[in-house]
């Protein structure tokens, strides 16, 4: 007779199982079409939330509620979603031509639309990954939203603690308060809240604005406020999802006419035969890399290598900045700007109109005759990085029906990444993507090599990266698996394995493109979550990115001219 085994599973192996019932538990809830997040069918998604307790979400799995986590998540939602009873997730379905103003969050780039005071309709158009974003972030504020609710509601649910009727007559009044009047409310809200003033006062600050300087003191009170109607009068907050949603979600409709726009722009401008490079990176870098020494001659004189562009990144410098846009636009530069929902926008670059001796850079690598074009696509987001990706590199099919291969010689992918091994603007250098919660690995021949990066003035990491479900499903115990194990990860983004599937599909398989493609990554490092006070939700790289920003830039047009 055989001893049973008994097996403890590790906090790694528990929250890989929170993630995976997480996104189940999110195809279920879509397909359904609808649910209420503090009810009983958001139950299993509060409680997967509860036991993976990721990183970027702080203390939400205790009483004080978390505030650089809901600074994180504020920053990503429509403005007054807070005021909402329900939440609509929808396709692009026409909105933009009514009357509906469209209001797009600070750091998301997405159409959102206040129907009325109790409805909020949120565009979903770059794929499943941007409705987990959108869901694991809502499930956040409402646990949030309902540890006020706790703290507030005394004697059965039928009364409220004095500290929040003062909140509320402010909010509701919107009343202009003294600099000692918002201190003391201030003072109120840290003991709702479970902070210290300091902490508070932060947080107050971070969301503050000239328009709305109590913007911090009306998120909190709308939060409490709809939790404690869920509460007190079972109003529960719904999330529901279209039906055109429904329908279109994973059919690359929306990659298919912005791949379709970049490839007939290449053709109106007799490019579509030329040789051609993908690189997936920001609107400022290759274009300033280019054309910023060209047109900035004096500045250059002045400030040798990364300096000049150092000195464009700064917000006053907004004007030399038109002038480099300005100044590309006449040589060369076509700007293809998104229309068709992908929200990424395109940058075309013809190098037989640029006079390289006045560039950083010289023809090499490039073939005798035939001037390199450049596709400079704006970051996409997880899994959109397949849908546009497999589009851009299919046959341009004319209205003639006449059919034309790109040559497509090499795609470059520059991004942010969480760093495991290493500190924010470090850069990594992947040779394989591995996809999170599978064995899915794609390895690959870097073109860039963590040698070509010595004495660039920043520390540079090589070996592999996992492309994750969700950068805001982390916790320190998985990734410190995958960084101590046999993986020896050495950080964690969100695109890079639907881009290596997307290529490898066309030039292994379907025979789009040519099998001798080269391929590079880099990426640089905008948070360590296995460190204290470093992950995404502690703030962004402000100045820090420019430096490896622009040295892989450098490298990768290097090896392109």
């Amino acid at each position: 007779m055989h001893k049973s085994i008994t097996i403890n599973r590790t906090r790694a192996q528990e929250s890989s199982s929170a993630i995976e019932r997480l996104y189940i538990t999110m195809r279920h809830l879509f397909s359904r079409g609808f649910y209420k997040p503090m009810g009983v069918s958001g139950e299993s998604l509060r409680e997967a939330l509860l036991l993976l307790r990721p990183e970027i979400y702080g203390s939400i799995g205790e009483e004080k509620v978390e505030l650089n986590g809901l600074i994180y998540v504020i920053e990503r939602l429509p403005e007054g979603i807070e005021e909402c009873q329900f939440t609509n997730l929808t396709a692009d379905e026409g909105y933009s031509d009514a009357s509906f103003k469209a209001i797009i969050p600070a750091k998301r780039r997405r159409n959102c639309y206040r129907i009325d005071k109790d409805q909020m309709n949120i565009e979903v158009t770059r794929g499943r990954s941007e409705i987990y974003d959108i869901l694991t972030h809502l499930t956040f504020l409402f646990i949030e939203s309902h540890k006020i609710a706790n703290t507030v509601l005394i004697n059965k649910d039928q009364d409220t603690i004095r500290e929040w009727k003062r909140l509320e007559e402010i909010v509701v009044y919107n009343k202009d308060i003294s600099v000692q009047e918002r201190e003391v409310v201030l003072a109120h809200v840290g003991r709702i809240l479970g902070r210290t003033f300091a902490e508070v006062l932060e947080a107050y600050n971070s969301l503050s604005d000239i328009k709305n300087p109590n913007r911090f003191l009306q998120i909190i009170f709308w939060l409490g406020h709809l939790a404690i109607n869920e509460r007190k009068n079972n109003q529960k907050r719904t999330i529901t999802f279209s039906p055109v949603l429904r329908e279109r979600i994973g059919h690359h409709i929306y990659g298919d006419v912005w791949a379709t726009t970049i490839k007939k722009a290449l053709f109106d401008n007799n490019l579509i035969e030329r040789p051609v490079h993908i690189i997936s990176a920001n609107m400022h870098s290759v274009m300033n890399s280019i054309y910023a020494p060209m047109v900035l001659k004096e500045e250059a004189k002045k400030l040798k290598g990364i300096a000049l562009f150092e000195m464009l990144s700064e917000d006053k410098n907004e004007p030399l900045r038109k002038i480099v846009k300005n100044f590309a636009a006449k040589n060369g530069l076509i700007y293809v700007k998104d229309t068709s929902g992908t929200n990424i926008n395109v940058q075309i670059i013809d190098t037989e109109k640029i006079v390289l001796d006045q560039t950083n850079y010289t023809i090499e690598n490039s073939k005798e005759g035939l001037s390199p074009v450049l596709i400079v696509m704006d970051y996409a987001f997880g899994e959109q990085a397949y849908e546009t990706m497999d589009e851009l590199l299919k046959p341009y099919k004319t209205p003639e029906k006449k059919k034309y291969f790109m040559n497509i010689e090499s795609v470059s992918i520059m991004g942010k990444a969480g760093i495991l091994e290493g500190g924010k603007g470090d850069i990594m250098i992947p040779n394989a993507h591995v996809f999170e919660g599978t064995a899915d690995n794609y390895p690959f021949k870097n073109q860039l090599k963590k040698s070509m990066f010595v004495g660039c003035g920043v520390n540079v990491v090589s070996g592999a990266m996992v492309t994750v479900l969700g950068t805001s499903l982390q916790n320190k115990d998985i990734l410190k698996f995958f960084h101590r194990s046999t993986w020896q990860v050495i950080g964690l983004e969100m695109e890079g394995a639907h881009y290596q599937k997307a290529i490898q599909a066309a030039s292994r398989i379907r025979g789009n493109i040519s099998k001798k493609v080269k391929v590079r990554y880099a990426y640089y490092a905008s948070d360590n979550p296995l460190e204290t006070g470093s992950t995404l939700a502690s703030g962004g790289l402000g100045t820090t990115g420019v430096l490896p920003t622009y040295v892989i830039t450098e490298k990768i047009l290097n090896q392109i001219f």
